[in-house]
């Protein structure tokens, strides 16, 4: 992927945004954006069980979030759109935060995975975080067409176009991002 420098990013600060529109990041700052919202999930929740369980091939649910979360900031980057940075990261690190084995059909109750798992993830995540309009949705949406309503906010898009590009890449064992 190409590098996104222009500036440098300056630390971020308890509640401001990690990532500013209009400004050109490199790899390891749209990292460590995720990694800072990624610690802070990890100290709140239950977001270190995604460790245990294999998305596809062998990356883990969390890395597969990670993965979600950094392509989804590439997308916005490269394309220009103006997003809520806070809310696209967490909503990516949660948008898979259902807490089971999905490859075991009995952990959904027996209901198809690609399904079930959006509202179970948004279930969870209720539980555990505090969670905006945007970030409910990036994870309730995130599997359209699947799921019957589109997104409505461009995080979510984004979520949901990212979560689709890293899944083929993973599971042909390509590109990956790792925390």
């Amino acid at each position: 992927m190409r590098d996104y420098t222009e500036r440098t990013l300056a630390a971020p600060q308890i509640g401001a945004p990690v990532l500013r529109s209009g400004v050109r990041y490199s790899k390891p700052q749209i990292i460590a954006a995720i990694r800072t919202h990624a610690d802070r999930l990890l100290q709140d929740g239950r977001l270190h069980m995604t460790k245990d369980f294999i998305q596809h091939a062998d990356m883990s649910v969390f890395q597969h979030c990670a993965h979600v979360a950094y392509v989804s900031c590439v997308l916005a980057l490269t394309f220009g759109i103006r997003v809520s940075w806070d809310e696209l990261i967490r909503g990516a690190l949660l948008h898979d935060y259902f807490l089971y084995d999905w490859h075991d059909r009995s952990a959904s109750g027996g209901t198809r995975h690609a399904w079930y798992h959006p509202t179970a993830a948004l279930l969870n995540a209720v539980e555990d975080y505090e969670l905006t309009e945007k970030e409910m949705q990036i994870i309730k949406r995130h599997m359209w067409p699947v799921t019957i309503i589109p997104p409505t906010c461009r995080e979510a898009w984004l979520v949901t176009t990212a979560d689709k590009i890293c899944t083929i890449l993973e599971v042909f064992r390509s590109e990956r991002v790792r925390l």
